[in-house]
């Protein structure tokens, strides 16, 4: 018998890979230039340090930071296409929000409470539904939380040995080579640290319950503070070690960048996932205000920490939604006339360890991948980038033709060029933002935007085609300008080459 939390990853798995929603997780490029670097490491057998893709950086230090997830698709897309690499993504999410069903459920949040926080997260979630290396992070947030809160002294559901806190140096391994959102495990530490320490220093011994209370949290301030510490040592075994901690925060303390890429911007509650979100904020914050007093100082910190984090950034969405559907979820009081009944229901689902049925639809929806998407003469997985959003067509000819390179197309689309083209031609720019810095962005959006000096970019980096977007203020510009001429146009993208008689 199938539980509620097993019913959700069949769900999620089988809507993300059977449904159009397969297309969905294809809809940003970036995921070309991770599979091609993963099988880049298969056939070098080392993690690169240089830039391999694009000619404006070509053989300068490049961090490739989520190398091991790079490496798991890049050999998925091997063996199965981009159905491998949907079906990898949709696994892991999947995974998430069934797991986090079930701890909602042993950490005695009632049965509607739980399913109205996991939808709702869901579908805030689904802003950032794509196959990138982030959706690990979200995996691994859920996890910290859940040991973090569940060794603590005092907290009886769901309750941990705190021997399981010396799994975090072990996780921080993997998760600081397949994301940069490891440092985010170290803010849950640091918090649940200072949890410990304020109530070692702040209880009384007037009494041996006192007494046992502060004893016990001086223990775990310091096993923390031990925990923490191995954390710091696990995360530095990476192929950039230290480099690649200061690479990050480089990364993410720079405004201009932080200002002009779209997913760090503030979201745009125009959009049907933010209203998701504020409607699971404004449900969780309600649940705190009138019954908050039952939060423990860390997982105030947390709460505030989710809070802020998703209304700061629309990239922060789905890890703040996790968090504050695991604040808040057991807060939520039990209501209805159905009380008896949702109890009953969530003592069965706490009782159904089987999982059965994930495993088997896992299995299965693997072998269909691996058969090309096809059973029998049926095809059931059909993931392809969407020609409407990608130049499909217009990369297509550019394979045909000789002498095509560098390059030069919008940051957003390159990803795309270098799965399709590499290693037979390079782009100028693609989304690894964190690697082409301040000048070359800055440049390249004077050209993209048509402000004064943009023809600068073009002239520094001497592309030897253009590839646009169709209907591009620049593309109408370049259309007029001598020296270039139309090669190819479809209703999504045009192609220039340089005109030889006009050079």
């Amino acid at each position: 018998m199938p539980s509620a939390a097993d019913l959700i990853f069949v769900a999620i798995l089988a809507a993300l890979v059977f449904t159009p929603l397969s297309v969905k997780l294809l809809n940003d490029a970036g995921i070309g230039w991770h599979i091609r670097t993963g099988q880049l490491i298969l056939s070098t057998g080392t993690v690169p340090h240089l830039d391999p893709f694009s000619t404006s950086m070509g053989g300068k230090p490049w961090f490739a930071w989520e190398w091991l997830y790079d490496l798991v698709i890049g050999k998925l897309e091997s063996t199965m296409g981009l159905n491998g690499v949907v079906w990898f993504t949709g696994l892991v999410i999947a995974a998430t929000f069934g797991w986090l069903f079930r701890l909602l459920i042993v950490r005695k949040a009632s049965l509607p409470a739980a399913l109205t926080l996991v939808l709702l997260a869901l579908a805030a979630s689904t802003i950032h539904f794509l196959a990138r290396p982030h959706v690990l992070t979200w995996f691994f947030a859920l996890a910290w939380l859940w040991i973090l809160d569940s060794t603590e002294p005092d907290y009886s559901a769901g309750c941990l040995h705190h021997r399981w806190l010396w799994v975090l140096p072990a996780l921080t391994v993997v998760w600081a080579n397949v994301h940069g959102g490891f440092l985010l495990g170290f803010v849950l530490l640091i918090f649940y640290w200072l949890g410990s320490l304020w109530t070692w220093l702040s209880t009384k011994e007037s009494r041996i319950e006192e007494s046992l209370l502060k004893i016990a949290a001086g223990k775990r301030t310091r096993t923390l503070a031990s925990v923490g510490f191995a954390s710091l040592l696990a995360s530095l075994l990476n192929p950039y070690g230290w480099k690649l901690h200061g690479h990050i925060y480089s990364y993410l303390s720079d405004r201009f960048l932080m200002n002009h890429i779209e997913e760090f911007q503030s979201p745009n509650f125009h959009d049907l996932a933010p209203k998701c979100f504020v409607v699971l904020l404004l449900l969780c914050v309600a649940v705190v205000i009138t019954r908050g007093r039952q939060l423990r100082l860390a997982q105030v910190l947390v709460f505030l920490f989710a809070v802020y984090a998703g209304l700061y950034s629309s990239r922060n969405i789905p890890t703040s939604s996790i968090l504050l559907a695991m604040i808040a979820g057991p807060l939520m009081p039990r209501i209805g006339l159905s009380r008896s009944f949702f109890t009953r229901m969530e003592t069965i689902e706490s009782g159904l360890r089987g999982h059965l049925w994930p495993i088997f639809l896992g299995v299965l929806t693997s072998l269909i991948a691996v058969s090309g998407g096809r059973v029998g003469s049926s095809q059931i997985i059909d993931a392809h980038f969407d020609p409407v959003r990608m130049p499909v067509g217009a990369v297509t000819f550019l394979g045909t033709r000789e002498g095509q390179t560098p390059i030069l197309s919008p940051d957003y689309w390159g990803g795309y060029v270098t799965y399709r083209l590499h290693p037979y031609a390079r782009v100028v720019i693609d989304d690894r933002h964190d690697l082409f810095g301040d000048e070359i962005l800055r440049s390249y959006l004077r050209m993209m935007h048509l402000e004064r000096g943009g023809e600068d970019f073009l002239e520094q980096q001497n592309p030897a085609c253009l590839l646009l977007p169709r209907h591009s203020p620049l593309a109408n510009m370049i259309d007029k300008t001598v020296g270039w001429r139309s090669i190819y146009a479809d209703d999504v993208a045009i192609v220039f080459a340089r005109d030889r008689e006009h050079p």
